[in-house]
Protein backbone atom coordinates (compact mmCIF):
# COMPACT_ATOMS: atom_id res chain seq x y z
CA UNK A 1 0.00 0.00 0.00
CA UNK A 2 1.35 3.48 -0.85
CA UNK A 3 -0.48 6.65 0.52
CA UNK A 4 -0.99 9.21 -1.03
CA UNK A 5 1.96 12.30 -1.41
CA UNK A 6 1.53 15.71 -0.14
CA UNK A 7 2.67 17.86 -3.08
CA UNK A 8 6.57 18.62 -2.09
CA UNK A 9 7.89 22.30 -1.54
CA UNK A 10 10.93 22.67 -3.45
CA UNK A 11 14.16 25.23 -2.69
CA UNK A 12 15.82 26.25 -5.09
CA UNK A 13 17.14 29.90 -3.67
CA UNK A 14 19.20 31.13 -0.71
CA UNK A 15 16.17 33.42 0.18
CA UNK A 16 13.82 30.40 0.33
CA UNK A 17 16.08 28.75 2.20
CA UNK A 18 16.20 31.54 5.08
CA UNK A 19 12.81 31.54 5.29
CA UNK A 20 12.60 27.60 5.69
CA UNK A 21 15.15 27.35 7.98
CA UNK A 22 13.80 29.53 10.17
CA UNK A 23 10.14 27.89 10.65
CA UNK A 24 12.29 24.57 10.96
CA UNK A 25 14.07 25.98 13.78
CA UNK A 26 10.40 26.50 15.88
CA UNK A 27 9.67 23.20 15.47
CA UNK A 28 11.05 20.12 18.31
CA UNK A 29 12.20 17.64 15.10
CA UNK A 30 12.94 17.50 11.24
CA UNK A 31 13.46 14.35 9.18
CA UNK A 32 16.65 14.78 7.06
CA UNK A 33 17.53 12.93 4.33
CA UNK A 34 20.09 13.32 1.15
CA UNK A 35 20.78 12.06 -2.09
CA UNK A 36 24.05 12.21 -3.54
CA UNK A 37 26.36 10.76 -6.32
CA UNK A 38 29.61 8.84 -5.51
CA UNK A 39 30.90 7.07 -8.33
CA UNK A 40 34.66 7.69 -9.11
CA UNK A 41 34.95 11.36 -6.52
CA UNK A 42 36.49 10.57 -2.74
CA UNK A 43 33.68 13.04 -1.68
CA UNK A 44 30.09 12.59 -2.12
CA UNK A 45 28.78 15.06 -4.54
CA UNK A 46 25.17 16.26 -2.95
CA UNK A 47 22.33 16.11 -5.19
CA UNK A 48 19.33 16.63 -3.62
CA UNK A 49 18.52 17.65 0.22
CA UNK A 50 15.14 16.33 1.91
CA UNK A 51 13.58 17.96 4.91
CA UNK A 52 10.65 16.32 6.24
CA UNK A 53 8.76 18.58 9.12
CA UNK A 54 5.92 15.88 9.66
CA UNK A 55 3.62 17.83 7.56
CA UNK A 56 5.26 17.89 4.06
CA UNK A 57 8.45 17.32 2.08
CA UNK A 58 10.79 20.28 0.95
CA UNK A 59 13.25 19.35 -1.24
CA UNK A 60 16.59 21.73 -1.50
CA UNK A 61 18.22 21.78 -4.51
CA UNK A 62 22.06 22.02 -3.23
CA UNK A 63 23.18 23.13 -6.73
CA UNK A 64 21.36 26.51 -6.86
CA UNK A 65 22.44 27.24 -3.25
CA UNK A 66 25.07 29.37 -2.36
CA UNK A 67 24.80 30.72 1.40
CA UNK A 68 23.87 27.64 3.77
CA UNK A 69 24.70 29.47 6.60
CA UNK A 70 20.56 28.99 7.70
CA UNK A 71 20.86 25.66 6.93
CA UNK A 72 24.27 25.45 9.44
CA UNK A 73 22.12 26.84 11.88
CA UNK A 74 19.54 24.54 11.81
CA UNK A 75 21.73 21.87 11.94
CA UNK A 76 23.84 22.91 14.77
CA UNK A 77 20.33 24.43 16.79
CA UNK A 78 20.34 21.54 19.95
CA UNK A 79 16.55 22.34 20.50
CA UNK A 80 15.82 20.73 17.29
CA UNK A 81 16.04 17.00 16.72
CA UNK A 82 17.82 15.85 13.37
CA UNK A 83 16.20 12.84 11.87
CA UNK A 84 18.23 10.17 9.80
CA UNK A 85 18.58 7.06 8.92
CA UNK A 86 21.44 5.16 8.34
CA UNK A 87 23.43 8.19 8.04
CA UNK A 88 27.15 7.44 8.06
CA UNK A 89 27.38 9.06 4.29
CA UNK A 90 24.42 11.57 4.75
CA UNK A 91 27.16 12.99 7.58
CA UNK A 92 29.75 13.18 4.89
CA UNK A 93 27.68 14.82 2.58
CA UNK A 94 27.05 17.58 4.94
CA UNK A 95 30.51 17.93 6.11
CA UNK A 96 31.09 18.57 2.32
CA UNK A 97 28.52 20.66 1.72
CA UNK A 98 28.52 23.07 4.38
CA UNK A 99 30.97 21.91 6.94
CA UNK A 100 28.55 21.08 10.02
CA UNK A 101 27.04 18.50 11.66
CA UNK A 102 23.47 17.26 12.36
CA UNK A 103 23.28 17.84 16.63
CA UNK A 104 21.29 16.37 18.63
CA UNK A 105 20.92 13.43 15.96
CA UNK A 106 18.46 10.91 16.35
CA UNK A 107 19.22 7.52 14.02
CA UNK A 108 16.03 5.80 13.46
CA UNK A 109 18.07 2.93 12.38
CA UNK A 110 20.24 2.70 15.78
CA UNK A 111 16.91 3.16 17.32
CA UNK A 112 15.27 0.17 16.09
CA UNK A 113 18.29 -1.73 17.53
CA UNK A 114 17.60 -0.23 20.69
CA UNK A 115 14.15 -1.45 20.43
CA UNK A 116 15.09 -5.00 19.56
CA UNK A 117 13.47 -4.45 16.33
CA UNK A 118 16.80 -5.78 14.42
CA UNK A 119 20.17 -4.39 13.97
CA UNK A 120 21.07 -2.63 11.05
CA UNK A 121 17.49 -2.43 9.81
CA UNK A 122 17.16 -1.09 6.68
CA UNK A 123 14.60 2.11 5.74
CA UNK A 124 12.55 0.06 3.54
CA UNK A 125 11.98 -2.77 5.72
CA UNK A 126 11.57 0.04 8.44
CA UNK A 127 9.02 1.37 6.45
CA UNK A 128 7.29 -1.46 5.83
CA UNK A 129 7.33 -2.73 9.49
CA UNK A 130 6.41 0.57 11.00
CA UNK A 131 4.13 2.07 8.08
CA UNK A 132 2.76 -1.02 6.35
CA UNK A 133 4.44 0.97 3.21
CA UNK A 134 6.18 -0.75 0.25
CA UNK A 135 9.13 2.00 -0.82
CA UNK A 136 9.73 1.73 -4.79
CA UNK A 137 13.09 0.98 -5.27
CA UNK A 138 13.02 2.62 -8.46
CA UNK A 139 15.18 5.56 -7.86
CA UNK A 140 18.16 4.00 -5.67
CA UNK A 141 21.08 4.14 -8.36
CA UNK A 142 19.57 7.27 -9.98
CA UNK A 143 21.97 10.11 -11.44
CA UNK A 144 20.79 12.79 -9.18
CA UNK A 145 22.72 15.56 -10.41
CA UNK A 146 20.37 15.61 -13.49
CA UNK A 147 18.34 18.81 -14.13
CA UNK A 148 15.18 18.81 -14.55
CA UNK A 149 15.09 15.91 -11.96
CA UNK A 150 12.24 13.30 -13.11
CA UNK A 151 8.95 13.05 -11.53
CA UNK A 152 9.70 9.74 -10.03
CA UNK A 153 12.74 11.00 -8.63
CA UNK A 154 10.94 13.85 -6.84
CA UNK A 155 8.19 11.45 -5.30
CA UNK A 156 10.97 9.17 -4.39
CA UNK A 157 12.88 11.42 -2.92
CA UNK A 158 9.88 13.44 -1.04
CA UNK A 159 8.50 9.95 0.47
CA UNK A 160 11.53 9.23 2.06
CA UNK A 161 11.32 12.73 4.06
CA UNK A 162 7.67 12.24 4.61
CA UNK A 163 8.48 9.06 5.69
CA UNK A 164 11.08 9.37 7.94
CA UNK A 165 9.03 11.69 9.99
CA UNK A 166 6.40 9.48 10.33
CA UNK A 167 8.67 7.04 11.57
CA UNK A 168 10.21 9.26 14.07
CA UNK A 169 6.86 10.00 15.61
CA UNK A 170 6.55 6.27 16.63
CA UNK A 171 9.90 5.24 17.56
CA UNK A 172 10.36 8.99 19.47
CA UNK A 173 7.96 8.01 21.88
CA UNK A 174 8.86 4.41 22.10
CA UNK A 175 12.91 5.55 22.95
CA UNK A 176 11.76 7.37 25.60
CA UNK A 177 9.37 4.61 27.42
CA UNK A 178 11.99 2.90 27.11
CA UNK A 179 14.41 4.73 28.89
CA UNK A 180 17.67 4.72 26.13
CA UNK A 181 16.81 8.06 24.52
CA UNK A 182 20.33 9.05 26.88
CA UNK A 183 22.28 5.96 25.38
CA UNK A 184 20.95 6.29 21.69
CA UNK A 185 21.92 10.03 21.48
CA UNK A 186 25.46 9.43 23.47
CA UNK A 187 26.03 6.83 20.48
CA UNK A 188 24.99 8.91 17.55
CA UNK A 189 26.66 12.18 18.96
CA UNK A 190 30.30 9.69 19.24
CA UNK A 191 28.91 8.93 15.67
CA UNK A 192 28.87 12.60 14.60
CA UNK A 193 32.70 13.58 16.36
CA UNK A 194 34.09 10.08 14.48
CA UNK A 195 32.75 11.22 11.53
CA UNK A 196 34.29 14.86 11.61
CA UNK A 197 37.79 12.80 11.91
CA UNK A 198 40.07 12.46 8.77
CA UNK A 199 42.30 9.45 8.32
CA UNK A 200 46.07 10.61 9.05
CA UNK A 201 47.72 9.93 5.47
CA UNK A 202 50.87 8.38 7.27
CA UNK A 203 48.56 6.66 9.20
CA UNK A 204 46.73 5.10 6.36
CA UNK A 205 48.97 2.21 6.20
CA UNK A 206 47.70 0.56 9.34
CA UNK A 207 44.35 0.14 7.30
CA UNK A 208 44.85 -1.82 4.87
CA UNK A 209 43.59 -4.99 4.66
CA UNK A 210 46.30 -8.10 5.47
CA UNK A 211 48.87 -5.25 5.93
CA UNK A 212 49.78 -7.22 9.52
CA UNK A 213 51.41 -9.80 7.48
CA UNK A 214 54.22 -7.11 6.44
CA UNK A 215 57.72 -7.33 7.48
CA UNK A 216 58.84 -3.83 8.75
CA UNK A 217 61.06 -2.87 5.47
CA UNK A 218 57.94 -4.06 3.73
CA UNK A 219 55.40 -1.92 5.79
CA UNK A 220 57.84 0.71 5.11
CA UNK A 221 56.92 0.41 1.54
CA UNK A 222 53.19 0.36 2.17
CA UNK A 223 53.32 3.12 4.23
CA UNK A 224 54.99 5.48 1.75
CA UNK A 225 52.10 4.27 -0.68
CA UNK A 226 48.98 4.10 1.14
CA UNK A 227 50.20 8.07 2.30
CA UNK A 228 50.48 9.26 -1.56
CA UNK A 229 47.17 7.33 -1.96
CA UNK A 230 45.32 9.15 0.65
CA UNK A 231 46.39 12.66 -0.41
CA UNK A 232 46.26 12.52 -3.70
CA UNK A 233 42.67 11.13 -3.60
CA UNK A 234 41.39 14.04 -1.48
CA UNK A 235 43.28 16.76 -3.73
CA UNK A 236 42.30 15.09 -7.04
CA UNK A 237 38.59 14.06 -5.54
CA UNK A 238 38.92 11.00 -6.96
CA UNK A 239 37.94 7.79 -5.50
CA UNK A 240 40.86 5.57 -3.59
CA UNK A 241 40.40 2.51 -5.87
CA UNK A 242 40.42 4.53 -8.90
CA UNK A 243 43.59 6.37 -8.31
CA UNK A 244 45.22 2.75 -6.84
CA UNK A 245 43.00 -0.40 -6.17
CA UNK A 246 43.92 -1.43 -2.22
CA UNK A 247 43.86 -5.10 -3.08
CA UNK A 248 47.55 -3.99 -5.13
CA UNK A 249 49.15 -2.16 -1.93
CA UNK A 250 50.76 -5.12 -0.32
CA UNK A 251 52.02 -7.33 -3.35
CA UNK A 252 53.16 -3.64 -3.97
CA UNK A 253 55.67 -3.61 -1.04
CA UNK A 254 56.26 -7.15 -1.01
CA UNK A 255 57.31 -7.32 -4.41
CA UNK A 256 58.67 -3.55 -4.72
CA UNK A 257 58.36 -3.60 -8.62
CA UNK A 258 61.05 -1.49 -10.41
CA UNK A 259 60.23 -1.58 -13.69
CA UNK A 260 56.63 -0.14 -15.34
CA UNK A 261 56.50 -4.01 -16.72
CA UNK A 262 56.92 -5.36 -13.54
CA UNK A 263 54.50 -3.06 -12.50
CA UNK A 264 52.12 -4.29 -14.50
CA UNK A 265 52.33 -7.78 -13.52
CA UNK A 266 51.28 -7.06 -9.47
CA UNK A 267 47.72 -8.89 -9.17
CA UNK A 268 44.68 -6.44 -9.81
CA UNK A 269 46.68 -3.89 -11.09
CA UNK A 270 44.69 -1.92 -13.36
CA UNK A 271 46.63 -0.73 -17.09
CA UNK A 272 45.51 2.85 -16.65
CA UNK A 273 47.28 3.02 -13.28
CA UNK A 274 50.37 1.78 -14.80
CA UNK A 275 50.01 4.60 -17.96
CA UNK A 276 48.90 7.46 -15.30
CA UNK A 277 50.61 6.93 -12.09
CA UNK A 278 53.43 4.10 -13.34
CA UNK A 279 56.36 6.33 -12.88
CA UNK A 280 55.03 7.81 -9.81
CA UNK A 281 54.57 4.50 -7.83
CA UNK A 282 57.82 2.81 -9.16
CA UNK A 283 59.46 6.28 -7.52
CA UNK A 284 57.27 5.91 -4.43
CA UNK A 285 58.35 2.29 -3.90
CA UNK A 286 62.20 3.25 -4.10
CA UNK A 287 61.49 6.41 -1.72
CA UNK A 288 60.29 3.47 0.68
CA UNK A 289 62.86 1.03 0.16
CA UNK A 290 65.61 4.01 1.18
CA UNK A 291 63.68 4.48 4.56
CA UNK A 292 66.62 3.40 6.80
CA UNK A 293 65.68 0.13 9.61
CA UNK A 294 65.77 2.87 12.51
CA UNK A 295 62.77 4.49 10.88
CA UNK A 296 60.57 1.19 9.95
CA UNK A 297 57.40 0.68 11.31
CA UNK A 298 56.69 -1.73 13.39
CA UNK A 299 54.60 -4.70 12.73
CA UNK A 300 51.36 -4.57 12.98
CA UNK A 301 48.97 -7.18 15.46
CA UNK A 302 47.98 -10.31 13.83
CA UNK A 303 44.42 -11.43 13.71
CA UNK A 304 43.57 -13.10 17.48
CA UNK A 305 44.23 -16.58 17.11
CA UNK A 306 41.08 -18.88 17.28
CA UNK A 307 42.02 -20.04 20.75
CA UNK A 308 41.21 -16.57 21.96
CA UNK A 309 37.37 -17.78 20.80
CA UNK A 310 36.12 -19.16 23.77
CA UNK A 311 37.05 -15.32 25.75
CA UNK A 312 35.21 -13.60 23.11
CA UNK A 313 31.77 -16.02 23.69
CA UNK A 314 32.24 -15.52 27.41
CA UNK A 315 32.59 -11.49 26.59
CA UNK A 316 30.37 -11.78 24.20
CA UNK A 317 27.69 -13.25 26.55
CA UNK A 318 27.95 -10.42 28.73
CA UNK A 319 26.23 -8.64 26.03
CA UNK A 320 24.17 -10.39 25.31
CA UNK A 321 22.38 -11.09 28.80
CA UNK A 322 22.27 -7.25 28.93
CA UNK A 323 20.29 -6.89 25.78
CA UNK A 324 18.29 -9.85 26.68
CA UNK A 325 17.14 -7.92 29.95
CA UNK A 326 16.10 -4.45 28.18
CA UNK A 327 14.86 -5.97 25.14
CA UNK A 328 17.95 -4.58 22.79
CA UNK A 329 19.08 -5.87 19.49
CA UNK A 330 22.27 -8.39 21.36
CA UNK A 331 24.63 -6.58 18.47
CA UNK A 332 24.47 -3.17 19.79
CA UNK A 333 25.54 -3.62 23.33
CA UNK A 334 28.92 -5.03 22.73
CA UNK A 335 31.16 -3.93 19.00
CA UNK A 336 33.30 -6.90 18.14
CA UNK A 337 36.46 -4.01 17.77
CA UNK A 338 35.70 -3.46 21.94
CA UNK A 339 35.43 -7.05 22.59
CA UNK A 340 38.60 -7.66 20.60
CA UNK A 341 40.07 -4.69 22.16
CA UNK A 342 39.66 -6.26 25.86
CA UNK A 343 41.13 -9.31 25.13
CA UNK A 344 44.57 -8.32 23.77
CA UNK A 345 44.96 -6.08 26.87
CA UNK A 346 45.52 -9.86 28.80
CA UNK A 347 45.52 -12.66 26.01
CA UNK A 348 46.44 -15.34 26.85
CA UNK A 349 46.78 -15.29 30.52
CA UNK A 350 45.74 -12.93 31.33
CA UNK A 351 45.02 -10.28 33.37
CA UNK A 352 42.87 -8.27 31.73
CA UNK A 353 41.26 -4.90 31.43
CA UNK A 354 38.85 -2.53 30.12
CA UNK A 355 40.37 -1.25 26.97
CA UNK A 356 40.06 2.46 26.15
CA UNK A 357 37.79 1.55 23.64
CA UNK A 358 34.64 0.68 25.98
CA UNK A 359 33.21 4.27 27.08
CA UNK A 360 30.15 6.00 28.04
CA UNK A 361 27.17 4.25 29.21
CA UNK A 362 28.33 0.63 28.06
CA UNK A 363 31.21 0.74 30.11
CA UNK A 364 29.70 2.09 33.26
CA UNK A 365 26.84 -0.67 32.24
CA UNK A 366 29.21 -4.14 31.66
CA UNK A 367 32.63 -2.47 32.52
CA UNK A 368 32.83 -4.88 36.08
CA UNK A 369 31.08 -7.69 34.46
CA UNK A 370 33.36 -7.73 31.74
CA UNK A 371 36.30 -7.82 34.03
CA UNK A 372 34.99 -10.19 36.53
CA UNK A 373 34.03 -12.24 32.91
CA UNK A 374 37.48 -11.94 31.52
CA UNK A 375 39.36 -12.83 34.58
CA UNK A 376 37.61 -15.67 35.60
CA UNK A 377 37.68 -17.13 32.68
CA UNK A 378 41.56 -17.18 32.38
CA UNK A 379 41.89 -21.00 33.39
CA UNK A 380 39.11 -21.76 30.49
CA UNK A 381 41.41 -20.42 27.34
CA UNK A 382 44.85 -21.51 28.35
Amino acid sequence: MTPALTQPVMIDDDAELARSCTQWRKLPFVAVDTEFVRTETFYPIAGLIQIGDGERATLIDPLKITDWSPFVALLQDLSVVKVLHACSEDLEVFSRLCGAMPVPLFDTQLAAAFLGMDFSMGYSRLVSALLDIDLPKDETRSDWLQRPLSEAQIEYAARDAQHLAEIYHILGPRIADAGVADWLFADTAEQVAASGQSIDPDLAYTQVKQAWRLKPAELAVLRVLAAWRERESKARNVARNRLLRERTLCPLAQRQPDTLQALSRIEDMHPRTVRHEGETLLQLIRQGRAVAPAEYPQTLPEPLPSAANRLLKVLRKVGQQEAEKRGIAAEIMLRKKVLEAMVRTGFPNGPYRLPDELVGWRRELMGEALLKAANSAVEVVE
